[in-house]
């Protein structure tokens, strides 16, 4: 019976005729309408399955078998709306960023977070990165594998964005091995991870001493060469060791090609070819397609968490070209680095002293030269701040926090909370300095210079705040912090516009304070 007067009703709006003068309109509404002069009908298509809807359910209250439902009178719910599950995606994939030049500490960072997620990785740079971490008074100091191998339960993977010089790799292992860190099974390298050869080290020593100088200072570890390679296409990836007739193809070309380019090199091809043969069996237990592991792992519902080398001022394309490292160790490398679309990263944390320090030549607009005098505050920070390179030993140049420097890279990587280290080396200053703004023959500069003579040149605009005396290693709650101390992160995460939830108050694991999920922009 029902299904008739459907039928009957369909077939009756399906043959309304039209008039030649009749026209279809469109309302304000974006309702359909067939144009008649009889206002008592039904006009619009769905005012007319209404209709049809209203006398179907007549209909089955007088056979008894209609069934009440939750109705609504207002037009917007007559439209049919999509299912939308409107429920929070819990995080799968966190990043932590380096967001200066590098040397934030965001390996501790990463060690600590890392003991709640099921894969750490790298994604970018190599063996120039350089993380130390201190547990119960034990140094572990790491350059190729993520912090977070200290996690018995977490599996590491170096992703194909990385260059591995194979050497200090399998030396790293070993370290860990005699520190009582059980790293079986638990460490992958992508298939497609580039290879850093000695020739490639040897090449960049020759190039900065070229420089004279002029030079970059680089960690004279390979990377550049090494990705030289790759985008030569030329390089060779780690997945080529799983055909030893290919690689060794490939290897020959490559160390000719070399000494070709690099007159006075010396490679010996056949010592080589001997050691990469004897470490490839170990080498392949630990290669796989990190892109399938890393989405499989996602899909599974597994946490993933992303530690970041160098830092976004190092990076090639924003940093303070030429004096940068030879990848993206941005947001980017996220996605290029380790195969994952990005829709499926969360959490994108900014790691930052609360000085600034920098390794190596290029600009440095708020730094502090240290001297001999008592009262240096260049010394203070670079002796208190122990600021000394991981992977070079070489001394860091220290100064005071630079705003703009830090707006920028918030703005390239979206960060969602700021991880605010080494807050305890401010202590026992009179005064603390923020560097808030640049000027440039006169005028206030509102992005970051391109031309590096121009941000070299640049002026600082400081703004002074007071310091404290106290002793905050033991804070844990940003309550206990010194009010001096309380204001100085509030106004930083002020002018960043980035809440502020990490501020590390001293050099052990457990010196930090966590403010909290509530304190992430996610």
């Amino acid at each position: 019976m029902s299904l008739f007067i459907i039928h009957c009703q369909f077939t009756h709006f399906a043959h309304c005729q039209l008039p030649i003068q009749s026209t279809v309109i469109s309302t304000t509404t974006n309702d359909t309408k067939c144009h008649h002069d009889d206002d008592s009908e039904p006009h619009t298509i769905l005012q007319q399955i209404q209709e049809i809807a209203n006398k179907v359910n007549t209909i089955e209250k007088t056979l008894g078998t209609y069934q009440e439902s939750k109705q609504t009178n207002t037009q917007q719910d007559k439209y049919v709306k999509p299912l939308l599950n409107n429920s929070k995606k819990p995080s799968q994939i966190d990043v932590v960023l380096g967001g200066q030049w590098g040397d934030e500490g965001k390996g501790k960072l990463v060690d600590i977070l890392s003991q709640s997620y099921d894969v750490c990785a790298r994604v970018a740079g190599g063996s120039n990165a350089g993380h130390t971490i201190v547990v119960d008074g034990k140094k572990y100091k790491f350059h190729l594998l993520p912090s977070g191998v200290l996690n018995p339960k977490a599996t590491c993977v170096i992703g194909n964005g990385v260059v591995i010089h194979l050497p200090s790799f399998l030396n790293e292992l070993d370290n860990l091995a005699t520190m009582d860190v059980d790293y079986t099974g638990r460490v992958l390298i992508s298939d497609r991870a580039h290879m850093v050869f000695d020739f490639h080290q040897q090449v960049d020593g020759m190039c900065e001493t070229k420089l004279g100088r002029n030079k970059i200072g680089t960690t004279k570890k390979g990377i550049g060469p090494a990705y030289a390679s790759k985008i030569s296409r030329n390089g060779i990836r780690i997945g080529d060791l799983q055909n030893w007739e290919y690689f060794e193809q490939r290897f020959r070309s490559l160390a000719a090609a070399t000494l070709m380019a690099y007159p006075g090199l010396e490679i010996d091809v056949d010592e080589q070819l001997q050691y990469y043969k004897s470490i490839s069996e170990r080498v392949n237990s630990m290669t796989v397609d990190t892109i399938q592991y890393t989405n499989d792992a996602y899909h599974n519902g597994q946490k993933i968490l992303v530690e970041g080398a160098n830092a976004t001022m190092l990076d090639i394309d924003f940093g303070t070209y030429p004096f940068v490292t030879s990848s993206n160790p941005s947001i980017g490398s996220v996605l290029t680095g380790l195969g994952v679309s990005p829709s499926k990263v969360s959490g994108i944390y900014g790691t930052v002293k609360a000085y600034c320090t920098r390794v190596g030549e290029g600009p440095f607009p708020t730094e502090l030269v240290p001297t001999d005098a008592p009262d240096c505050i260049g010394t203070h920070l670079g002796t208190v701040g122990a600021e000394f390179g991981t992977t070079t030993g070489r001394q860091r140049r220290c100064g005071w926090l630079d705003i703009p420097q830090m707006q920028y890279s918030c703005l390239i990587n979206g960060f969602t909370a700021i991880n605010l280290t080494k807050l305890d080396v401010l202590t026992g200053l009179d005064e603390i300095q923020l560097g808030v703004a640049y000027k440039y023959n006169g005028k206030y500069l509102k992005s970051m210079p391109a031309c590096l003579k121009s941000y070299s040149e640049a002026e600082v605009v400081y703004e002074t705040l007071p310091g404290w005396t106290e002793d905050i290693s033991n804070c844990k709650k940003f309550e206990d912090l010194p009010d001096n101390a309380q204001k100085y992160v509030l106004r930083v995460q002020e002018l960043l516009g980035v809440p502020i939830r990490w501020i590390g108050v001293g050099h052990n694991r457990s010196d930090q304070i966590d403010r909290g999920e509530g304190w992430d922009l996610k």
